[in-house]
């Protein structure tokens, strides 16, 4: 696997990224949830390309949805995480492209086309930030460090903001990127000390997955077990020394039926 080549092949998607023309078409999916023509043009490129470098390979992209893949080897790629940022040009959107290869992440590119950074990782060969060697932060306690949040979904607004109050007071501070791919490449590479959310598909962490553990930190759900790439969960990443602070302080009463409510809404 070249990783130089995909690394390139990704970047090659900034000209589109940065198509303001092209992201102020939009159409709404769901509520608070959006495509332009930038996700679409995006994702199609990258699909094309990767094919025709390894056909071998199936691909899940964002714009197909959840589906079930019946292969050990596939792309899981988020075009544009940070859909929103985009249509109202806050430069907060990556693309975020994973390989998975019996459901393990063995591959991780995160690419901020607005502040020319590549997050990347290979398992077992480390993090990187624009080719140098990335690490979490060294953080042992919440009050040391600050925290990501995510908002998904609107559905449970009111668990969500009783969560992020705990975090708050029991952190240095809380931020909200609103791209998750990018709270996970801050997490690897220290500048934040974690990030939680409560419902992601695969390609919104898929790759993020591999950029903070290969840089030493942990990322699971919220019951402290490993994620299936294949299917949508709860997500926590830290640095590992404050993994089971956080959790412990996350307010979980009904968990396990948001979770289910949350999967029924996004399937449908």
């Amino acid at each position: 696997m070249d990783l130089q080549r995909i690394i390139y092949l990704v970047k090659e998607t900034k000209e589109i990224i940065t198509n303001r023309e092209m992201a102020a078409h939009v159409k709404e999916k769901g509520v608070a949830d959006y495509v332009t023509q930038v996700d679409v043009a995006v994702q199609n490129f990258l699909k094309e390309e990767l094919y025709k470098l390894y056909p071998e390979i199936q691909f899940l992209g964002e714009e197909t949805g959840l589906q079930q893949m019946n292969t050990d080897s596939y792309w899981i790629l988020d075009p544009v995480d940070g859909t929103t940022n985009l249509i109202h040009d806050y430069h907060h959107s990556v693309v975020s492209l994973a390989l998975c290869q019996q459901n393990e992440i063995v591959l991780g590119i995160v690419y901020d086309p607005y502040h020319d950074e590549v997050f990347s990782a290979v398992k077992g060969e480390g993090s990187f930030l624009n080719g140098k060697p990335i690490h979490v932060s060294s953080a042992k306690k919440l009050s040391e460090t600050i925290i990501g949040i995510g908002t998904a979904k609107r559905e449970l607004a009111k668990e969500n903001f009783t969560r992020f109050l705990k975090v708050y007071e029991n952190s240095q501070d809380i931020r909200r990127l609103g791209s998750a791919a990018l709270e996970l490449a801050y997490t690897a590479c220290g500048r934040q000390g974690g990030y939680f959310e409560v419902y992601l598909n695969p390609w919104d962490y898929a790759a993020g997955i591999l950029l903070v553990e290969e840089a030493g930190g942990k990322v699971t759900d919220w019951i402290g077990n490993k994620l299936n790439p294949r299917q949508g969960n709860q997500v926590i990443g830290t640095n590992g020394n404050i993994h089971q602070e956080l959790l412990r302080i996350l307010p979980r009463k009904n968990w396990q039926s948001e979770l289910e409510l949350i999967r029924q809404i996004s399937v449908n």
